[in-house]
């Protein structure tokens, strides 16, 4: 077993890092408050081929894993440039459609996730199914040799900057006339696609959407590889969407720890810097142990998921996910008690992180699940729900 992360990550990870710290934090919230996006930051990132590390080689990638990718999103938050769309077009779509889509889906997307050209955003979420997957009502039905797809989904990120949206819908079973899931890439500019901004109390550059797809006619090859396939298409995205949480929690945490630590050591009160005093160094220690802890926890699921064992991957992909998501709310939290009044000032950028990191404990599963989850299927106690 080895516990240290590759030489080439490491150097990921610092090339990373100087990449996102010329952009730094107040560039993060100058396009957040003024409604724009960090497009700037993602096509140099897409161009030095960050975004793509995972993508396969032969598709213009690094063809690497989800955990050189996992790691890529963590530095772009520890340097407080968090991009919430890394979550869902390089790490859900592009791995949904490298593992299953057809050849010709992978030479029409592939080299474009590799360069950051193509945005995906991801809908599973609707607004009568919440955390209930099996409640999925969007539903697509064959016309011909095309597909009409009708339904609603919410909480849909980045949709404004998408090129196409990865939607998880359901077809109708010949056999059983049950319902079963399937996987559409669905273009933004389709006849009867509307997409519309839910008004949010967070500061964040990536928007959240309700979408309404109004019988939106697709062709045949819009589905993503085949009907039969689709729960293990599904969970193929899902894993890696957890490991990236997870990593998108850390490096929060790792931002807010790292101011909180600074202050600490530059402000002095009553002659000595206030790190000095037990009752604010103890919780910022402890908080960089639960950090490395959880590190180790995503490091771990992403590297069952990439050794190819996706039900393994489940199980630590949920705990990595619980576990830095959990941490980087202790983070914000008591990094803004460190700083006082001080943390809630624009000056110190703290105060706008409070509502975005419960975003962790909410999506793209809630904590409450991870639990259940983990109650059942690692303890093996009765299913609660």
């Amino acid at each position: 077993m080895n516990f240290t992360e590759s030489p080439e990550r490491r150097a990921l990870r610092k090339a990373v890092a100087e990449l996102a710290a010329k952009y730094g934090h107040e560039y993060y919230l100058e396009k957040a408050r003024g409604g724009g996006h960090t497009s700037e930051l993602w096509d140099e990132a897409g161009r030095l081929g960050y975004l793509g590390v995972s993508v396969p080689e032969a598709y213009g990638g690094g063809g690497a894993g989800i955990g050189d990718l996992a790691a890529v999103c963590e530095e772009f938050c520890a340097a407080g440039t968090p991009m919430l769309l890394m979550v869902v077009s390089p790490a859900i779509c592009a791995t949904v459609i490298a593992r299953f889509g057809t050849d010709e889906q992978k030479a029409h997307w592939l080299p474009g996730f590799a360069t950051g050209r193509v945005r995906m955003s991801f809908a599973i979420t609707e607004p009568d199914a919440g955390s209930n997957s099996h409640r999925i009502t969007t539903t697509a039905r064959r016309d011909g040799g095309d597909w009409i797809l009708r339904g609603r989904k919410v909480f849909i990120s980045g949709v404004d900057e998408a090129d196409a949206v990865l939607v998880v819908g359901r077809t109708e079973d010949a056999r059983t006339g049950k319902l079963k899931p399937a996987l559409f890439i669905v273009p933004t500019d389709a006849p009867n696609f509307e997409y519309r901004a839910i008004p949010m109390d967070l500061v964040s550059a990536d928007k959240q959407f309700e979408l309404v797809l109004d019988d939106v006619r697709l062709p045949g090859d819009a589905l993503v590889g085949s009907e039969d396939a689709a729960l293990a298409q599904l969970f193929a995205g899902l894993n890696p969407e957890r490991i990236m949480g997870a990593s998108f929690s850390l490096g929060i945490a790792r931002y807010a720890l790292d101011k909180a630590v600074e202050y600490a050591r530059q402000r002095s009160v009553f002659g000595v810097p206030i790190g000095a005093h037990q009752g604010l160094a103890h919780p910022l220690a402890e908080i960089k142990i639960e950090l490395e802890l959880a590190r180790l926890m995503t490091q771990k699921a992403a590297a069952i998921y990439d050794s190819g064992d996706d039900g393994a991957a489940g199980e630590a992909a949920n705990m990595a996910k619980y576990a830095g998501a959990e941490v980087a709310v202790r983070a914000v939290d008591q990094a803004v008690q460190v700083h006082g009044g001080n943390g809630l000032a624009s000056e110190y950028g703290l105060g706008t992180m409070l509502a975005a990191v419960r975003v962790g404990r909410i999506a793209p599963v809630s904590r409450e699940m991870i639990l259940n989850f983990v109650a059942q299927h690692s303890l093996g106690l009765p299913k609660s729900y």
